[in-house]
């Protein structure tokens, strides 16, 4: 049986992206006998500066989203990454597997690295160390898949180096996993900045739609998106027209079509973004019902938290323990 995996970080309050490029397939890789795993990657929210009461919040109400996208504890394992031990565990012996030089070619490092450097802010090391510790969140379950958004895919390429590294050097230990992606709104862009992802932690929200905006604000934001100059009416090119784009992305996301086949539909942007307007509220309309739901009584989403933290736990315990036996230490 394929064995699933994939987290979120609490760094920001989660947005369309988050769900069309990566909660949404969480759903859809739920499995009757529970091989499914995900979480919330707390301890990477501490690789930039952070408040940590905010952190706090962001990881509860994460995990209530998760829940009211529909995943369902009974058949997946939904967890906080920091109560299980074997992701730091794990973490340090592939940080002995990792270079220097293939973290800092990560592309994340690079950029945000540059951003906290222009804001006089230094750099951590943990964001330099971060992709070996997710790298562990990974292989500390014998992961098969892991459902990334498209950003993530060059992180799950050196998770694989690492685990065929390690393996090599010091016996077969971790199976070696493989990303997938969605094959529409992979990568949902701001829609104020269409070249630039859709991220959590971006410093201005309008271009933002965040999974519990208003449906009025939801409108607000895509009727206000930027789009292209070009007298050609409404076409789809990535490269060209970046705006209109990823409009229709988000609206094949939303609708099931094909993005080329929807911008044939249209002569116009206003109807376009009126249409991905209407699509985006009502795609998200039950999760947040559901997520008021769960949110007013926060003792069961903690109760689920607990329960997949220690199920997780005596998955990776094995896993990490035949690693620390690999790579030459004493049992304790």
């Amino acid at each position: 049986m394929t064995r699933v995996f994939s987290g979120i970080t609490p760094s920001g309050h989660l947005t369309l992206g988050n769900y069309l490029g990566a909660i949404r397939q969480w759903v859809a890789a739920e499995q009757p006998a529970g091989d499914a795993l995900f979480c919330v990657v707390d301890l990477h929210a501490l690789t930039t500066e952070h408040d940590p009461a905010r952190v706090g919040r962001l990881s509860r109400q994460a995990a209530t989203l998760f829940l009211a996208a529909g995943l369902d504890p009974q058949r997946c394992t939904l967890f906080v990454q920091s109560h299980v031990d074997e992701h730091t565990r794990l973490s340090y012996l592939l940080e002995c597997t990792a270079t220097d030089g293939e973290l800092r070619r990560m592309i994340q490092y690079r950029e945000k690295a540059a951003k906290a450097e222009a804001s006089g802010q230094g750099v951590r090391l943990s964001l330099l160390t971060y992709p070996v510790l997710m790298a562990a969140d990974i292989l500390a379950y014998g992961t098969d898949e892991v459902p990334v958004g498209e950003d993530q895919r060059q992180h799950v390429e050196l998770t694989r180096d690492l685990a065929v590294r390690f393996n090599q050097r010091y016996g077969h230990t971790f199976s070696v996993p493989k990303a997938t992606v969605p094959a529409v709104a992979a990568r949902v862009m701001d829609l104020q900045q269409p070249t630039s992802k859709m991220g959590k932690s971006a410093e201005n929200g309008a271009g933002i739609v965040y999974l519990l905006d208003e449906p009025a604000v939801i409108t607000k934001k895509v009727m206000r998106a930027v789009t292209d100059s070009g007298d050609d009416g409404v076409v789809y090119d990535r490269a060209a027209r970046p705006g209109v784009a990823n409009l229709l992305d988000v609206l094949a996301a939303c609708t099931g079509g094909e993005p080329e086949k929807l911008a044939a539909r249209y002569s116009q942007y206003g109807p376009l973004k009126r249409d991905v307007a209407e699509a985006v509220v009502e795609l998200l309309r039950p999760l947040q019902e559901r997520h008021a739901e769960l949110a007013a009584d926060p003792g069961e989403v903690e109760r689920v938290l607990r329960e997949g933290a220690g199920r997780a736990r005596a998955l990776a315990r094995p896993v990490v323990d035949r690693a620390y036996r690999a790579i030459g230490l004493l049992a304790a």
